[in-house]
């Protein structure tokens, strides 16, 4: 992997950035969708490469662990092939579904203990383990094991767990450098930065990563019930101290307003469920603000969905169209609402890499943070 820096904004933090990989290059900022279970549930990779056209997608360990199980995907030749996409993909390391089955698993020194969500069936993942698992699956990217505090969380634990997260971090670097990719093409580790909402720990751990000297890092712990404020404080503290030629990502970051501010401090990549989970509940993102598809109001509008044209479901649907599919309860409706909020995430990091270019970023951002903030 490579990562140029193109450009700093000349007012805020933001930055352009090209990232290459064995399956292409990426340009940042970037957001990811997320192909939890080696598909962008509800969208054919097709309509997806088509239509949304992400640089990247991301899959999860975890799921992909327990199903369809590595073995198939190595018989398979890895993800890529198994899911027929030939572009980059990253790999969560299953820290963050370890922190989400907190009734059904046990963290210890050497690893964590959980049970299946599927049939409670029992694992032990170690950070060899998951080197191992992410080795297999073939992602482009992949994320070094670690544990993902909740919030609120004393301070005692998340100090304690940080410790424990870099000691982790140790080992899956050993691991990956004693091991090699399946597929014929380069994989890169990044570690994660953890330390809950402390802002000296967050700097504790954001040094340590530093001095790992990885091709990339990742900010981990946010999104997860703080308030914004807290998020931004921590993200600005970290990426002070990660260094400037290495891209940056976010770990589950979130909705647009999230994004643009993530930007604005210094984050190069994103990834969330949130534009496809909203989008099957019938919220839809927009440049103009936030619409509730099935609402009655939508029901004799013949306007397309965004007025800027931000997805090619604005070119051929109406919104009394999308609304008569989500209230007749047709898959289609689903589908391409998914599309749109994708295409939406898409056109709003790449107006902002344009921006940046640009060097009005800062400006842009204000305005579409206040138009962004409107529930139509």
């Amino acid at each position: 992997m490579k990562f140029r820096l193109d450009k700093i904004n000349n007012v805020s933090k933001a930055r352009a950035g090209t990232l290459t990989t064995g399956h292409g290059t990426i340009k940042t900022p970037i957001f990811m969708p997320v192909g939890t279970a080696a598909t962008v549930k509800g969208v054919h990779q097709q309509d997806l490469a088509q239509d949304v056209n992400p640089d990247i997608i991301l899959a999860n360990t975890y799921h992909l662990y327990l199903r369809p199980t590595t073995s198939i995907l190595e018989h398979a030749g890895g993800i890529h092939a198994f899911m027929h996409w030939d572009r980059p993909i990253l790999t969560d390391s299953g820290g963050y579904q370890v922190y989400s089955l907190a009734d059904n698993r046990k963290i210890s020194e050497e690893g964590v203990a959980f049970k299946s969500h599927i049939d409670g069936s029992k694992h032990f993942f170690t950070p060899e383990s998951a080197i191992d698992i992410q080795r297999t699956i073939g992602a482009d990217i992949i994320m070094a094991f670690d544990e993902c505090t909740p919030y609120p969380c004393p301070y005692d634990y998340a100090k304690n767990s940080m410790y424990m997260t870099h000691r982790w971090l140790v080992r899956c670097q050993e691991r990956f450098a004693e091991t090699n990719p399946k597929y014929g093409y380069q994989q890169t580790l990044f570690p994660i930065v953890q330390g809950s909402v402390y802002s000296d720990l967050r700097e504790q751990s954001a040094e340590f990563i530093a001095n790992s000297n990885a091709p990339g890092n990742a900010i981990g712990g946010l999104s997860v019930g703080e308030p914004a404020e807290e998020m931004y404080a921590m993200v600005d503290a970290v990426c002070s101290l990660l260094p400037q030629n290495k891209p940056r990502y976010l770990m589950g970051v979130g909705t647009p307003i999230n994004i643009l501010e993530n930007i604005a401090l210094g984050v190069d990549m994103f990834d969330c469920v949130m534009p496809s989970r909203n989008a099957r509940n019938g919220m839809l993102f927009t440049s103009e603000g936030t619409i509730n598809i099935k609402n009655k109001k939508w029901e004799n509008d013949f306007s397309p969905i965004d007025p800027n044209g931000v997805s090619f479901v604005d070119s051929a649907y109406s919104k009394a169209y999308l609304r008569h599919l989500f209230a007749a309860n047709e898959l289609l409706g689903k589908q391409l609402a998914t599309l749109h909020n994708l295409s939406f995430y898409l056109w709003l990091v790449r107006e902002a890499r344009k921006h940046i270019l640009a060097g009005d970023f800062e400006s842009w951002k204000n305005t579409m943070v206040r138009q962004m903030d409107k529930r139509l």
